[in-house]
């Protein structure tokens, strides 16, 4: 059982070859975190139609974006202070526009298997104006998640790439 820690070396194991491979299979502790930070990000309502559409439209101003979602502009843009602050999103300056895109390549491909809803089928029925419209931003932390804003990956942050 070479990839036991120490500490649980004293554990007996069913199936030692199992275990390792769980282990393996687990990664790195850092990447763990990383990843857990990622999908908190991805949790809230808010958020998630935030960077759907900034994932899907281009590169998409602040004003674009809450006409789009239906959030107002002040949590709009606190809400992409703080995906700006986990690396997630970035901004380019167009003239006075800001225009917002996708910087995480490892968010890409989880936006991906959200399906699209056909055009004539779009509403915002499904997440309630105070989901969508507070951006489930609360003090600077994540909801259903329990971390803070500086507890979120960045860009550079382990992935399970490495």
């Amino acid at each position: 059982m070479h990839l036991v820690p120490e500490d649980r070396a004293h554990r007996r194991a069913i199936d030692e070859h199992t275990v390792c491979a769980a282990i393996a299979g687990i990664g790195e502790p850092a990447a763990v975190r990383g990843w857990a930070a990622r999908f908190a990000l991805l949790a809230e309502p808010g958020r998630l139609a935030l960077l759907l559409a900034i994932h899907r439209a281009g590169p998409i101003a602040v004003s674009d974006l809450a006409l789009a979602t239906g959030i107002s502009e002040t949590a709009v843009s606190q809400t992409l202070r703080l995906l700006r602050a986990s690396g997630t999103v970035a901004a380019d300056k167009d003239g006075r526009i800001v225009r917002y895109h996708l910087l995480d390549p490892d968010v890409a491909p989880l936006l991906d298997l959200i399906p699209r809803l056909p055009h004539d089928e779009l509403s915002h029925d499904e997440l309630s104006h105070d989901e969508l419209s507070h951006g489930g931003l609360s003090h600077g932390e994540l909801p259903h998640s329990g971390l803070s804003q500086g507890e979120l990956p960045h860009k550079g942050a382990p992935t399970s790439q490495g």
